[in-house]
């Protein structure tokens, strides 16, 4: 084989590669055994036709494009990998020349990764917030651990605004039911305003066994088919009950943690809660570091990068999606739109992140990042000890060489945070209305 040409223009380079006969050979040969399996030629038991008969009913030149085939990664290691192009994406074959004397010469097109040139990473101010409890947030966490323990208890008087009513209903519009109006012992908590606005009001009052028409105007902005429409709802309410929350003392302390008074539960809570708020800052400082950089950073990105981190993302929504018993596309459908339609509303964050991407691998290179073996052994030892497995199984399962690359990377991201300089968020300036 011989490298004729190695043009490069933006991110992408051509490859006009010759190769030899004998190498060519390799490769029809190998196309031949596979293929003569299943032709037939008259005269000839089905897969023993020789080759020379099948070239000259079909053409020389017949197992040219699946010997090639047969012998492109070869072809792909000595024309691009060994000349020292950093290809990126999947390459693409454009030409393809059958000379006399039986060699090949073929041009290959391959994106290559960026020249990256860093701005400023070190040194940037980046607003931060002061990590900050109110008296509210603790008040609505014991509220929450209240609720959880509270009992209900069933009542015999009319519903009131903060019962829950077990109801049945049907809606009807022009005595017609719709879709959707339908339900039977729905618990209704009165004042929740999970239901249509009017509706809850009108059960207040009601008693168990009553039954009752609701008169009910959908808003404007509600589903096609119903928005502002006069509907009339058949309610019966089939029971009535409250909510008895113990009261927040010392007791309910005892009853629902290891602390013996209310205030040592409520700086329990104000603790956690702290530290909460101080990791989602950090991390938001952290990100906010990083998405600095990058916008400092000149690269023209290839798009093949660019669909690879796409395809990271949706991969990831995927298996997000299928935790909670759903497929992309009945998400996307969900949505009002499709699969493609997802894609496109995930580009412009994986278009930020591959820039981010090849941004921190160049802070990689020019800091020299480099990990230890007892560092890749420690991150397996975590990773082990995250997912409840033995350490070898991990190491069958993650590749040395990827825990190195999310290493560095974190060391990376710990440059530009470390030199960065924390400052306190601007005012949020009072438009007079």
């Amino acid at each position: 084989m011989n490298v004729k040409s190695n043009e490069k223009n933006g991110n992408e380079v051509t490859i006009v590669v010759e190769i030899d006969r004998e190498k060519m050979e390799t490769g029809i040969n190998k196309a031949y055994l596979k293929a003569r399996k299943n032709i037939t030629i008259p005269g000839f038991r089905k897969g023993k036709a020789p080759r020379k008969m099948i070239e000259t009913m079909y053409g020389a030149h017949v197992f040219y494009e699946d010997g090639l085939e047969e012998i492109f990664p070869e072809v792909y290691q000595y024309a691009v990998v060994d000349q020292g192009v950093k290809a990126v994406g999947r390459p693409s074959l454009t030409d393809m020349k059958i000379e006399d004397d039986g060699s090949v010469t073929i041009t290959i097109s391959t994106e290559v990764y960026p020249e990256v040139t860093l701005g400023e990473y070190k040194g940037l101010e980046v607003e931060k917030a002061e990590a900050a409890v109110s008296d509210a947030q603790v008040a609505a966490e014991l509220d929450r651990m209240a609720q959880n323990v509270a009992s209900t208890e069933t009542v015999d008087r009319a519903a009131e605004m903060g019962d829950t009513a077990n109801i049945d209903f049907e809606g009807f519009d022009n005595g017609v039911p719709f879709e959707g109006g339908k339900g039977s012992s729905f618990d209704l908590k009165l004042g929740s305003g999970s239901f249509v606005p009017g509706f809850e009001e009108q059960v207040v009052g009601m008693n168990a066994g009553e039954e009752k028409d609701i008169n009910i105007t959908f808003p404007e902005n509600y589903h096609e088919g119903l928005a502002g429409k006069d509907v009339v709802f058949h309610v019966k309410c089939n029971k009535v009950t409250v909510t008895n929350v113990p009261a927040l003392d010392d007791d309910f302390a005892k009853d629902v943690s290891e602390f013996d008074t209310l205030e040592e539960l409520k700086a329990d809570i104000r603790a956690k809660a702290l530290e909460s708020a101080q990791k989602q800052i950090d991390n938001a400082f952290e990100q906010a570091c990083v998405d600095k950089a990058a916008e400092n950073t000149t690269v023209d990105m290839p798009k093949a990068l660019v669909e690879a981190e796409l395809d990271n993302q949706m991969e990831r929504f995927a298996y997000q999606l299928q935790m909670s018993g759903y497929s992309m596309e009945q998400y996307a459908k969900m949505m009002g739109g499709d699969v493609n339609t997802m894609r496109n509303a995930f580009r412009p964050a994986a278009e930020k992140q591959a820039k981010a991407n090849v941004m921190l691998e160049k802070i990689i290179e020019t800091e020299g990042i480099t990990v230890s073996d007892e560092e890749v052994e420690a991150e397996y030892a975590s990773l082990a000890q995250q997912y409840s497995l033995e350490p070898e199984k991990v190491k069958g399962m993650v590749p040395t060489e990827e825990i190195q690359t999310s290493l560095k990377t974190r060391k990376a991201v710990k440059v530009i945070t470390d030199n960065a300089v924390a400052v306190a968020p601007k005012a949020v300036e009072k438009t007079e209305e």
